[in-house]
């Protein structure tokens, strides 16, 4: 597996990234990817089929210019920005058992991030609800995936020093929740683990055995996504 530690300058440039990445690994590219990134400004994200109306303040957003955008994988709407670390997944599933569903590989993929944070973390980490992970019943990282014929791309947010407190004046409580959340406010339902990126990124590199550098960067692939379809509002806004 490769490892890319790479974060460019715009959300719509982060997260067109890894689309791209998929696709380069669904037309040939033999190795998987392991790859890092870190939001230098706040932005909300939906879920592929996430709905505008009801799962993002608009008016907050618009007003304080925090950009409103969609990604290609499923799950829910989150904010993000400085002190949370991204991480993606670039897995081949052809032969691979644990990886040949939805459903077998949110269970395989949480475990195995359950078991390399916890040298890090400590003990008292729960796989929580659909694709969660938390301190107890206090969510710090949220987890999706989006499938393609051959690689699967699993990836997921871990807060570190996240601001919980902004994540109420961007988006509502939403109506689809888990049952471990018991409609808790943002707030009251989220939690960082105060940990260095670095050591959260060695701990992922570990248990992957990423330890080559990827170097074949689809930067034109990543550019056109960027451009043509997320900063386009007939994505982000399409439902």
């Amino acid at each position: 597996m490769k490892v890319l530690d790479l974060t460019l300058p715009t959300p719509q440039h982060n997260l067109a990234c890894e689309e791209a990445l998929i696709q380069w690994c669904e037309d040939g590219y033999e190795n998987e990817i392991l790859r890092f990134w870190e939001p230098r400004e706040h932005f909300a994200v939906l879920g592929y089929s996430g709905k505008i109306k009801s799962e993002v303040n608009l008016g907050s957003c618009q007003t304080l210019r925090v950009p409103v955008l969609r990604r290609c994988s499923g799950g829910g709407t989150v904010l993000q920005g400085p002190g949370c670390l991204n991480y993606a997944l670039i897995l081949r599933i052809r032969d691979r058992d644990p990886l040949k569903d939805i459903t077998k590989t949110n269970a395989f993929m949480m475990q195995r991030l359950k078991n390399a944070l916890e040298p890090v973390v400590g003990p008292g980490i729960e796989m929580q609800g659909w694709c969660d992970l938390a301190l107890g019943t206090l969510k710090f990282s949220g987890n999706a995936q989006y499938r393609k014929r051959n690689f699967l791309l699993f990836h997921g947010t871990l807060l570190l020093y996240f601001d919980i407190s902004l994540i109420d004046r961007f988006l509502p409580i939403p109506s689809r929740q888990p049952p471990y959340r018991r409609n808790r406010s943002h707030g009251n339902f989220l939690t960082n683990l105060k940990l260095p990126s670095s050591r959260v990124k060695e701990a992922l590199k570990e248990s992957w055995g990423a330890t080559e550098e990827f170097k074949n960067i689809p930067y034109e692939t990543i550019e056109r996504l960027a451009r043509e379809r997320y900063s386009k509002d007939d994505w982000n806004f399409k439902f």
